[in-house]
Formats: C-alpha cells, sequence, structure tokens
C-alpha cells in the first residue's frame, strides 16, 4: 500500500505540475477570463499622464485610446494596463476590455516597444528621454533573455508530461525513466522561470524614476509589477522537483 502511495504521489505532483505550465503557456492569448488572468509580467501606465503633467504643466489626457478594440503597435493610444506572456502580450483600457498582439512561440518580453508602439510620435519621443539607460528601454537585452527562458520552460513542460505519462506504467524501469524527466524538467523549469524573474526585476527599475522638481519629485507613472504567471511557474518547478523523491524511491523499491 505504502508504495502506491509513494507512486500515486509522484503522480499527482507531475500532473499539477503539467496542469500549471498549461494555464502559464495560455496567459495572454486572447482576453476571454482565465488567459488575462495569467501573465508574466505586468505594466501599469495608468498614471503615466498625470506625470507627464507634472513635468510639463500641460494635460496629457490624449496619450490614451478608450477604444478597447483598437490595434496594438499601430499609435493609436496608450492603454491603461500591458500583460505580457510566453505567446504574446495584450494591452486593456480597463481591468476586461482590452486587445492582443498576434500569436508568436517564444514571445519577448518588450515592456517598452510594447507602449511606444501605442504612442504618436512625440509622446514616444518623451518617453524614450524619461527612461533613457534603464533595464526597461533596453528591449533587445530583455527581449533575448526571455526568449530563451520560453524555450526552457516549454522543453520543461514537455517533461513533465512525460514524466506523468511513464510513471503511469508501473515498473521500475519506467519509474527510473520519471526520474529522469522529473530531473530533466525541473532543471529547465528552473532555468526559465529564473530569468525571468531576473528579468522582470531588472525592468522594475523604470518603478524607481521620479519627474518634477528636487523638492517636490513625482512617481514616473510607468509601474512594472510579476505576474500570476511567474508564481504558478515557481510552483510548477516546485511540485516537479519534489516528484523526484517519490519516483526515485518507486523505482528502487518497486516489485510489481
Amino acid at each position: 500500500m505504502r508504495g502506491e502511495v509513494c507512486v500515486g504521489t509522484a503522480t499527482v505532483l507531475s500532473l499539477v505540475s503539467m496542469i500549471l505550465m498549461v494555464f502559464v503557456h495560455v496567459g495572454q492569448i486572447n482576453t476571454s477570463v482565465v488567459p488575462r488572468k495569467i501573465s508574466m509580467a505586468r505594466v501599469n501606465v495608468s498614471e503615466y499622464s498625470a506625470a507627464l503633467q507634472i513635468s510639463f504643466a500641460d494635460p496629457f489626457d490624449d496619450i490614451y485610446t478608450n477604444n478597447a478594440s483598437a490595434p496594438l503597435g499601430v499609435k493609436a493610444g496608450l492603454r491603461q494596463f500591458y500583460e505580457f506572456g510566453l505567446y504574446s502580450h495584450c494591452a486593456y483600457v480597463n481591468s476586461s476590455h482590452g486587445m492582443c498582439g498576434n500569436l508568436t512561440v517564444g514571445q519577448q518580453y518588450r515592456p517598452y516597444d510594447a507602449i511606444a508602439s501605442d504612442m504618436a510620435a512625440n509622446f514616444s519621443l518623451i518617453t524614450a528621454a524619461l527612461v533613457s539607460g534603464t533595464t526597461f528601454e533596453d528591449s533587445h537585452y530583455l527581449g533575448q533573455a526571455t526568449q530563451a527562458a520560453y524555450w526552457m520552460l516549454l522543453l520543461g513542460t514537455i517533461c513533465a508530461a512525460l514524466a506523468l505519462l511513464t510513471g503511469i506504467l508501473k515498473n521500475n524501469l519506467t519509474f527510473f525513466v520519471s526520474t529522469l524527466f522529473s530531473i530533466a524538467g525541473s532543471l529547465l523549469l528552473l532555468i526559465g522561470v529564473s530569468i525571468w524573474t531576473v528579468m522582470i526585476k531588472k525592468s522594475e527599475g523604470v518603478n524607481d524614476i521620479t519627474v518634477g522638481t528636487q523638492s517636490n519629485p513625482w512617481p514616473l507613472g510607468i509601474v512594472v509589477s510579476t505576474g500570476s504567471g511567474l508564481y504558478m511557474t515557481w510552483a510548477a518547478f516546485v511540485c516537479l522537483v519534489v516528484s523526484v523523491v517519490p519516483y526515485m524511491i518507486s523505482c528502487c523499491t518497486y516489485r510489481g
């Protein structure tokens, strides 16, 4: 009975890991309820116009658009929130209405490019000057790193699925193979989620930029934060790495 519990525990853990990663992969592919709730990173620019007004003593309300169906990347107007997934990014005029970009395998995390492509040329020039020298602006660095991380996460998801499938066949050899897949998947997920975590933390440097005077500083109004998808990926990694132990025990002790 204890052997069955051990096998069952490993199966459940690898199953949970795979399910979590499936949800992470569907984040921001469209604006329906589940995908829009899951993202790797989030950029809130709802207070950006107020910061510009402080800096230039001139209203900047026309920097935004209220048209949720306006296409992205054609300078149709800034949205309030930008969410970044593994295959696309979406922009929202409020908590539920927005538009997503084209689906791309290995979508790169380029937050500056995303918001700049929605702003008129004069606004994007101002933004470039304000965020100059930050990692947030370095789209090439962020994009290349997160694209590499995507492949790690994809391969890790596949390994989790293979660990689950091979573990269903109850014999020492399949449990050994499941152990190998769990170890490989854990390493791949760890590498991928670590890269994403570092890139998000580095891009959060834009949160500290202020405008106005030295005696009366005002936040820039561009705020980067971690999305739920990153936490789900860390949870998937934990589940898969814990599954290594019962798979390994089953491999060494199972008597079919």
